[in-house]
C-alpha cells in the first residue's frame, strides 16, 4: 500500500511539474492560476494543496531539482585539469540538451528571474573553490570578476543557443564556451600575444 501512494505521489508532482512547464510556456508564472495548473493536469485543487502551497513552491521544486542536478555534477570535476573542464562543460551541455525545453523555458521572461541567479551562484561556488585551490594566488576582487564573467558569459552562450534551436552540437558549443572561457577574444583576433 505504502508504495502505491509513493507512485501516486511520484507521479501527480510529475504531472503537476510537466502542466505547470507547458503553461509557462505560453505565459509568465504571475498570471497561472492554480485552477488552471490544475485542469491543466487534470487534478483537483486539494490534491495540488497537498504538495505545494502555491504555483511559485512548484516553480521552485521544479529549479531546486535542476540546481542539485548540476551541484552533483559540478563536484565530480577539477576545473584545473583541461581535460575535466571541457568534459564537464559538455556534460553540462548535453544535460541542458536532455532538458532543452525546461531550460529554456526557465531561462525565459516567463520563468523565475531567480532562477539564473540561482544557477549563476552554484556554478560560481564551484569554479571560485577550484581557483582557490590553485597554485595562483588571486586576490578576492579578482577572483568575483572572473567568476561573474565566466559563468554569465556562459549562461547568455547557453541561453542564445537554446533559444536559436541548438544548431550546433554539444561538441562545438564546448568548444564554443571553453576556448571564449580560457582564452577570450585574443583567441579569435588577429591581435599578436
Amino acid at each position: 500500500m505504502e508504495k502505491k501512494l509513493d507512485r501516486r505521489k511520484k507521479y501527480t508532482r510529475m504531472v503537476l511539474k510537466e502542466s505547470l512547464l507547458e503553461l509557462l510556456n505560453d505565459k509568465p508564472i504571475s498570471t497561472i492560476t492554480i485552477k488552471e495548473l490544475c485542469a491543466r493536469a487534470d487534478i483537483n485543487r486539494s490534491t495540488f494543496y497537498s504538495h505545494y502551497t502555491d504555483q511559485y513552491d512548484l516553480l521552485n521544486q521544479i529549479e531546486e531539482e535542476i540546481i542539485q542536478e548540476l551541484n552533483q555534477t559540478l563536484l565530480q570535476y577539477d576545473y584545473k585539469k583541461e581535460k575535466e573542464m571541457l568534459a564537464m562543460t559538455k556534460y553540462l551541455l548535453d544535460y541542458v540538451m536532455s532538458r532543452s525545453e525546461h531550460f529554456r523555458i526557465l531561462f525565459s521572461d516567463h520563468g523565475s528571474k531567480g532562477f539564473q541567479h540561482h544557477v549563476m551562484e552554484s556554478a560560481q561556488a564551484h569554479i571560485r573553490t577550484n581557483l582557490e585551490q590553485g597554485r595562483k594566488q588571486i586576490s578576492e576582487n579578482h577572483l568575483n570578476y572572473i567568476t561573474l564573467f565566466v559563468i554569465s558569459g556562459s549562461i547568455h552562450i547557453i541561453e542564445k543557443w537554446l533559444s536559436s534551436g541548438m544548431q550546433e552540437s554539444t561538441e562545438e558549443m564546448t568548444k564554443i564556451i571553453t576556448e571564449i572561457s580560457n582564452y577570450g577574444m585574443l583567441h579569435y583576433s588577429d591581435v599578436e600575444r
